[in-house]
């Protein structure tokens, strides 16, 4: 089907979004790596009737339509484009994907709360950066060191996590998760107005539960800490533990009474980010996904790598360009659009897809 796709622009980016005339396309793509069509999808009348009632906070639009056409073309036996429920492996980012990152990283509010308690106790660390940039709430410093990061310049980020690893000397895991689960609980979003743990967003939680009520197998594969994201993951998302991919610090092993534990040492093991998520997913899961979802640059050697070269992949960018429910940027992502533009990889318009941005 040839149709007229209205164009989204953010900053001088055009994407497609949906159809200018509001239809619902008749097919959809799957695209291998190369981004080139190798399959089309035809919908089905069954699917069709039950849009209105899959994924709830979604319109029904192109978007929708293509991850219906998707999920029932992979999950039809009788189709050529059918996946055993093994490899129906599904990988997610975590910030700016599942949760809101703005106006920062909801893990380094955590950690620079920490080390604003360090240069409380330790006057001379007010005039050494990060814990000057902490001290003097120094955003612009500490959110342009991840915006560089994802620009190609990791100078101020370098700074930055070597003030961030002195948290972690003799911390035990279990410490790090139960202090995540109740940050996110009890700390509020400086400007949304509710608690971290409700900063998720509702249209990827029913995205995680179609997944899943449809045989896929649903693991987070974020920039942020492992042991961070393992403190909340079941709650927020209903994937359990083992299925946390994230950065890493290294460990050791300190005996003691029931059993001993593991503690974090201040010395970076794994930066889950950029090239870096692919070689995890292969570390630990083994196979290629063939559903990813993303929103940064540090996304897209993961979008990627998604199906190879023999199974039909769906890629889905999340595009934050709603000022008025959430926020609108696209500093860091400018690479990763361009790709997907260039690929026709799926976009998703928070602002065009989402009725609903948040849980009521």
């Amino acid at each position: 089907m040839i149709h007229v796709s209205r164009k989204l622009e953010v900053s001088g980016k055009l994407f497609s979004t949906i159809p200018s005339n509001g239809a619902i396309p008749k097919c959809v793509n799957a695209v291998s790596s190369s981004g080139n069509p190798d399959c089309v999808l035809p919908v089905l009348s069954r699917k069709e009737n039950l849009m209105p009632q899959l994924l709830p906070s979604w319109n029904d639009n192109y978007t929708k339509q293509t991850i219906v056409n998707f999920v029932t073309q992979v999950t039809d036996k009788s189709s050529s484009s059918y996946v055993p429920p093994h490899e129906r492996i599904a990988v997610f980012d975590n910030d700016g994907t599942l949760w809101c990152e703005k106006p920062m990283y909801i893990q380094f509010d955590y950690l620079l709360r920490k080390m604003a308690i360090q240069a409380q106790s330790e006057p001379s660390l007010r005039s050494q950066q990060p814990w000057k940039a902490v001290w003097e709430k120094d955003f612009d410093w500490l959110g342009g060191a991840v915006t560089k990061h994802y620009q190609g310049d990791d100078s101020d980020l370098q700074v930055l996590l070597g003030g961030i690893l002195t948290l972690s000397e003799g911390q035990s895991v279990e410490q790090v998760e139960e202090e995540a689960k109740q940050f996110i609980e009890n700390e509020p979003h400086p400007t949304l107005g509710f608690s971290y743990a409700n900063c998720i967003y509702q249209p990827m939680l029913e995205l995680l539960k179609y997944l899943e009520d449809n045989g896929f197998i649903n693991y987070i594969v974020s920039g942020g800490g492992r042991d961070f994201m393992r403190g909340f993951a079941q709650d927020l998302y209903g994937i359990p533990r083992e299925r946390v991919i994230g950065s890493t610090v290294a460990y050791r092993y300190r005996e003691g009474e029931n059993g001993g534990s593991i503690v974090q040492r201040a010395e970076l093991d794994v930066i889950d980010d950029g090239p870096g998520k692919p070689v995890q997913i292969w570390n630990m899961i083994g196979r290629r996904p063939i559903l990813a979802a993303g929103n940064s640059n540090g996304d897209l050697q993961m979008l990627t790598f998604a199906g190879g070269s023999s199974l039909a992949a769906l890629r889905l960018l999340v595009v934050h360009d709603d000022a008025d429910r959430e926020f609108e940027y696209i500093a860091g992502a400018e690479k990763v659009i361009s790709t997907a533009q260039a690929n026709d990889w799926t976009t998703i318009s928070i602002k065009n897809d989402w009725r609903e941005v948040f849980p009521a």
